[in-house]
């Protein structure tokens, strides 16, 4: 890149251009400040949408509870290479990608949620009725608790999703599935074959005599691209990678602590209280109990079951302050001593009286037990904020000629040497070639360039570079015959053995369509034949495979026909169809109804917030993207 640079320099127009960049370059570091603008400034907003921004904590948050979904599904612990593997971070972007687009189109056409209409849909929501048909607030918040949801985060979630309900079911509304659309699936659904069957196994295509030797170079000749080894190279490969490039080793004491003292709360806990509650319906009806509880006339779990309410899930759970959505259910417990009872608290679901049963102050883990993992993240840091300038002296280092062995041994970087290697990423006998950074895109990018190619450096996905010189390449060659005889008089006698069976089964069909009984040509050909009724199309049954079924229903009945099955042919003749008659309205056809219905509706909605997000405009800053999810300082 610098070597670009000063080449440029030397031309008028090359000088005119520089001067404009670095006019810029010196203003964006005024403005930001060296570091903050050789890593791409600080914006906190990863992508918008319209005028609907994403920000970075709204993305690590989605991707974090996407990763606990997906970890508890799978009852396992992902790393982040295996959850880049599945594309999480990609799903998590585009659904809320998504999501803005249709926040965007709900905002530009005016609708709204009130705070009324979000609290009724709590209160009627089945999963927080209690066993009187009633809202039951512990049972909101134990739920919530179990979900890993605070109130506030459900509640404004909730308005979110009520409002793009209102517009999908706007959009998708009364679609109509065309009667022939459900006969078709009817028919094609119910219909029941039955057939009978005869099996071909390998032995039944008799002693197979060795080829000759002009017969097996036949086949040789005829199947060379079975035996043809594929392009093979010798590769080089300069790796940069920030993790072997980070020196935890050089982090003092003090920086460490420095970080510690900045970021405390990440180390720590805050405090967390087991919060009981008693729901009443009024301010007086919870005053006079609050006095009854006080003077000991009554106990609180009495005036609990009194209300109706199981003294067992009076708790709503060990909860931070900023867990509980209500502040003024927050302050009242966060005020109380340890089983105290507080004054009538009147919260946004009615007014309460709260407990504080157990009270964990928090903690705050020692420096010295977090300093060793604070000198890594630091390391890191560094490591990466320094990968630039090292890549660009690399690419200085080979500007002015020198080899990737050479460049690796200057700076102390690994340099992977890979022998011979096809484009799959195995050498020549077959097994898999360990060691290569990012295979899919090096070998890709190596299997398109040539010996002594100036190439670029490839982008890991850790964040590094890789630079790969071709040493040698070989091409793609056939092998000869004496190399692969075994495999070839493997591969001649199944094609002579898949022959004569196609032969002999073609001979059984033609028996069964002149009119011979099954029986009679089974017996004949010292094959047992089988009737395999109640066939469904995609139900492989008995030993008939998915395959052998299809072509049956796709053979007329009273006819033969057959079908490879294994390493043998299936002989069958199909004996009866039988089908339920279409009733137009029938409980089936309402279910295939909604079914389609349901089908349609995504293609339509799909289709639909595809156009808002066109309309609006959809921008992604990668490098948000990034940092959003590289935990970075």
């Amino acid at each position: 890149m610098l070597q670009s640079i000063r080449n440029a320099s030397q031309h008028w127009l090359g000088k005119i251009v520089l001067s404009i960049l670095f006019f810029f370059l010196i203003a964006g570091v005024a403005i930001f400040g060296v570091e903050e603008f050789f890593r791409g400034g600080s914006s906190q907003t990863v992508a918008t949408v319209g005028k609907t921004p994403i920000s970075a904590e709204a993305v690590r948050s989605a991707y974090q509870n996407q990763l606990q979904r997906y970890q508890q599904q799978l009852k396992r612990v992902l790393t982040p290479e295996q959850a880049r593997a599945m594309g999480l971070e990609r799903q998590v972007l585009s659904q809320l990608i998504t999501e803005a687009a249709l926040d965007q189109k709900t905002s530009d056409l005016g609708l709204a949620i009130s705070d009324e209409a979000v609290l009724r849909a709590i209160r009627d929501e089945q999963a927080f009725k209690g066993a009187d048909g009633k809202f039951d607030r512990t049972l909101f918040f134990q739920t919530l608790q179990r979900a890993g949801l605070n109130e506030q985060m459900f509640v404004r979630e909730q308005r979110s999703v009520a409002a793009r309900l209102q517009l999908a079911e706007a959009v998708t509304a009364e679609l109509a599935v065309p009667q022939a659309m459900r006969e078709a699936v009817h028919r094609y659904s119910t219909e029941r074959r039955t057939a009978s069957v005869l099996m071909l196994t390998p032995a039944a295509a008799g002693e197979i005599p060795a080829p000759g030797d002009d017969e097996l170079k036949a086949y040789y000749d005829n199947n060379k691209g079975g035996f043809r080894a594929p392009e093979t190279r010798s590769l080089n490969l300069l790796v940069l990678d920030p993790e072997t490039m980070a020196k935890p080793d050089a982090i003092t004491d003090d920086e460490a602590r420095k970080i510690y003292e900045a970021n405390a709360a990440k180390y720590g806990a805050p405090e967390r209280r087991t919060i009981q509650q008693i729901t009443f319906p009024d301010q007086a009806t919870a005053e006079i109990a609050a006095k009854q509880i006080e003077s000991g006339e009554v106990p609180f779990e009495v005036t609990a079951t009194a209300r109706g309410m199981d003294p067992k899930n009076l708790t709503l759970g060990t909860l931070t302050k900023a867990e509980l959505f209500d502040p003024a259910v927050a302050d009242a417990a966060f005020a109380l001593e340890k089983d105290k009872i507080s004054q009538p608290v009147k919260g946004r679901f009615g007014t309460v009286l709260l407990r504080v049963t157990a009270i964990d102050p928090g903690s705050q883990k020692p420096f010295d037990e977090v300093k060793d993992e604070i000198r890594k993240t630091i390391a890191l840091q560094r490591a990466r904020d320094g990968l630039e300038p090292a890549h660009d002296a690399i690419e200085d280092a080979r500007a002015s000629g020198k080899s990737l062995a050479d460049i690796a041994k200057e700076r102390g970087l690994t340099l992977v040497a890979v022998p011979a290697v096809d484009a799959k990423g195995n050498d020549p006998a077959g097994a898999k070639v360990e060691g290569i950074p990012d295979p899919d895109t090096t070998l890709a990018a190596a299997f398109r360039s040539e010996i002594g190619g100036d190439s670029e450096a490839l982008r890991t996905k850790s964040g590094g570079y890789v630079w790969y010189d071709v040493a040698k390449i070989d091409a793609a060659h056939d092998k000869p015959l004496d190399a692969v005889r075994d495999e070839a008089l493997k591969g001649w006698k199944e094609a002579e053995t898949a022959k004569r069976l196609t032969a002999k089964s073609k001979e059984l069909v033609e028996k069964l369509d002149k009119g011979e009984t099954v029986e009679a040509v089974a017996e004949a050909a010292g094959i047992p034949a089988k009737t395999v009724a109640d066939l469904a199309r995609n139900q492989p049954k008995d030993d008939l495979a998915n395959d052998v079924i299809e072509r049956i229903f796709a053979t007329a009945v009273d006819k033969a026909g057959s079908a490879p099955s294994g390493d043998g042919r299936a002989v069958y003749k199909v004996t009866k169809a039988e089908m339920p008659a279409y009733v137009v309205g029938a409980q089936t056809d309402k279910t295939v109804e909604k079914n389609f219905r349901t089908a349609l509706s995504d293609d339509v909605l799909g289709e639909y917030i595809a156009d808002v997000q066109k309309n609006a405009g959809v921008s992604v800053n990668q490098a948000a993207f990034k940092r959003a999810l590289g935990g970075e300082y």
